[in-house]
């Protein structure tokens, strides 16, 4: 009977581990709206969202620029996430049967003025997208590459126009695409008549539309799209131009297929993972890095501290007792209180509230808790993470505190709370302000920045001192041995031991074994398409946290057998130093990969990727330490010292 038992629950977890290979990897996620189903002729509303470049990185509302109006705007309602991405979800005047296909249906007609015209050219000149959503899916331009066996790739939303020149002429012009050939898919149950909407595709035309007498709203017939005379838009030779006083109409085909894909898996083909033997290659890449120094810290462990160990355990002689050299000679200082204590603390809480937040994060996206249907989820997820999680900043940094015999708690408690986030805060309200001046959507509105504000001083705040007052209130931790009095002179360290040659060492490994991943990060941040494959970056993420936990030990052995016992500060900054790559990378990603033209632009990319890099240095930085930290305390409460 216990045999019978041990072997289902051994074969649970085996089950539990393949599904996680299989489908964390590979982006599992539970949907996260539930299914709606469609009767044929059921009304589709077609949402709009916000207009998007990866030139200049300032999302618009789709009713910035004079697109055709329905006769009221609704604005759907944003979650905190959405409204820090700039999403503006608003109605639309395009209105689908459903299965009912409808060829040059009429939005409206505008007519352009000087001012509209210059709007419409500014934005096709800077490659603004029009995004649009039904039933919750993004709407997809589809293109097929070249290796026609390749799958289809999908960009998001379509261009508002596009430039060119007629033949025969050298000036260049505007067109403006107003001829929108939309493809739903569905998905058909079998035993009802109901469908389920699994695809959403757009194709754009550009086309000077004429029609016969006088305008008459929707009722107007045109000759240039007829589905009477089955006279239907299938290219752009005839084009739409932008200038003033031309007069656009826009027009919309909608086709309707069957699709065998089932609902669950409609979002597949947007998360397809074309390159995903690069993430392998960056994971074996990385593991690499840690295979080596996984050898160098067992070597360190095994063969040198062994051998260490037994010989100071050893009986001594007098004489031999008095020659006492390497890591051991600096026993009496090696836990003295550094330089900036207090400091240090704040730095280890702000980086244990902030490695929370990241492994909660990525456990609930890897269980699938934040779909890409859920939009902002993910950034909604982690500000509420980062709030709650203050609770162990306060606890750590005041268990360290203690530890330095220090008193004044309530300071070390204030400053975990207020120190970094008053930091990002400071930068993100000097950004918000650049957004503003440019009249963006990404600009946060009064409310959310008091909505953030709350939850800092309101929320995050309190759960700091609550876990600084249980923190203090515990123990100390005791050093396994004594502090020397009188601080020991450390000697002249050779080159190769200078403080900042080390720190600028270690931080290169864990760089090393995330960079490939950072790629496809920043990819899917400046240049809007999705990253999910969090199975992926789980693997990177434990990689990236033995990385820095063993460089930092290595280094911090060879810095003790020199005789320089000031680890504390080295220790952080020596994994922390991994965000100085991280800074420089995106600074080539940005002259080597993004198109940003516009000065502000360029400041919104920098300001944002310095916020980036000093979460990345509290982070590590905070590994480095606590490994570091393990690591003293092991081998000297090993060594009999007399």
């Amino acid at each position: 009977m216990a045999t019978t038992r041990s072997s289902s629950i051994r074969n649970f977890f085996v089950a539990a581990i393949l599904l996680f290979l299989i489908h964390g990897v590979s982006s599992f996620y539970l949907p996260g709206v539930a299914p709606e189903d469609f009767e044929k002729g059921d009304e589709l509303k077609v949402k709009v969202n916000k207009l998007t470049s990866t030139k200049t990185q300032l999302p618009y509302s789709y009713y910035s620029l004079p697109f055709c109006r329905p006769e009221k705007i609704l604005d759907s309602a944003e979650n905190l996430g959405e409204v820090l991405r700039g999403d503006r979800i608003e109605n639309s005047p395009y209105v689908f049967k459903m299965r009912e296909p409808q060829m040059c249906g009429i939005v409206g007609r505008i007519k352009l003025d000087a001012k509209d015209a210059k709007e419409f050219k500014e934005k096709i000149n800077d490659e603004y997208r029009v995004n649009m959503i039904l039933d919750n899916l993004p709407l997809v331009f589809p293109i097929q590459r070249q290796d026609q066996e390749s799958p289809v790739v999908y960009q998001m939303g379509y261009h508002v126009g596009l430039k060119g020149q007629y033949t025969a002429s050298k000036d260049e012009k505007y067109f403006i695409h107003n001829h929108l050939a939309f493809t739903v898919r569905y998905h058909k149950d079998v035993q009802t008549d109901s469908a389920r909407i699994v695809g959403f595709e757009v194709k754009p035309f550009s086309v000077k539309h004429e029609y016969e007498g006088n305008w008459n709203d929707k009722n107007t017939r045109l000759t240039t799209c007829d589905p009477h005379a089955k006279h239907t838009v299938v290219n752009s030779n005839s084009p739409q131009e932008v200038d003033d006083g031309r007069e656009i109409v826009f027009t919309y085909d909608v086709e309707f297929q069957e699709s065998g894909v089932k609902w669950a898996s409609r979002w597949d083909a947007y998360l397809l993972m074309s390159d995903d033997q690069i993430h392998w290659f960056s994971i074996v890449n990385s593991l690499m890095i840690v295979l080596f120094l996984s050898g160098m810290v067992a070597m360190i462990m095994l063969r040198t501290l062994y051998r260490d160990i037994s010989k100071y355990n050893e009986l001594e002689t007098l004489e031999e007792a008095q020659e006492e050299t390497g890591w051991k000679l600096v026993h009496g200082d090696v836990f003295r209180a550094p330089k900036n204590s207090d400091l240090l603390c704040v730095y280890v809480g702000t980086g244990v509230q902030f490695l929370g937040m990241v492994v909660v994060t990525m456990m609930f996206a890897i269980l699938g808790f934040l779909s890409p249907s859920n939009r902002g989820g993910l950034m909604t997820a982690m500000l509420l993470l980062w709030v709650f999680m203050g609770l162990f900043a306060g606890f750590a940094a005041a268990r360290l505190y203690k530890m330095f015999k220090g008193t004044e708690w309530k300071k070390v408690a204030l400053k975990t709370a207020v120190m970094f986030p008053a930091t990002i805060f400071a930068i993100f309200f000097v950004l918000n302000a650049l957004i503003w001046g440019q009249k963006s959507s990404g600009a946060v509105p009064f409310g959310t920045m008091f909505a953030l504000v709350f939850l800092w001083f309101g929320i995050s705040v309190p759960l700091v001192f609550v876990g600084s007052y249980v923190g203090f209130k515990k123990p100390a931790i005791e050093d396994p041995v004594k502090t020397n009095k009188i601080p020991r002179q450390i000697p002249e360290q050779a080159w190769y031991m200078h403080p900042a040659f080390s720190v600028l060492i270690g931080g290169i490994l864990p760089f090393g074994a995330v960079f490939i991943e950072l790629f496809f990060i920043l990819t899917s941040i400046w240049l809007n398409q999705f990253y999910y494959i969090f199975g992926f970056l789980f693997l990177v993420f434990i990689i990236l946290l033995i990385t820095c936990a063993e460089i930092t030990i290595v280094l911090c052995y060879f810095q003790l057998c020199s005789e320089d016992y000031l680890w504390w500060w080295r220790s952080y900054l020596t994994s922390g130093s991994s965000a100085l790559y991280l800074f420089l990378y995106s600074t080539f990603y940005f002259f080597t990969k993004l198109e940003i033209t516009k000065l502000v632009s360029g400041v919104l990319y920098f300001g944002y990727m310095s916020i980036v890099s000093y979460a990345f240095f509290v982070l590590t930085g905070t590994i480095g330490f606590y490994a570091c930290f393990w690591f003293t305390r092991l081998i000297y409460s090993s060594v009999k010292i007399d």
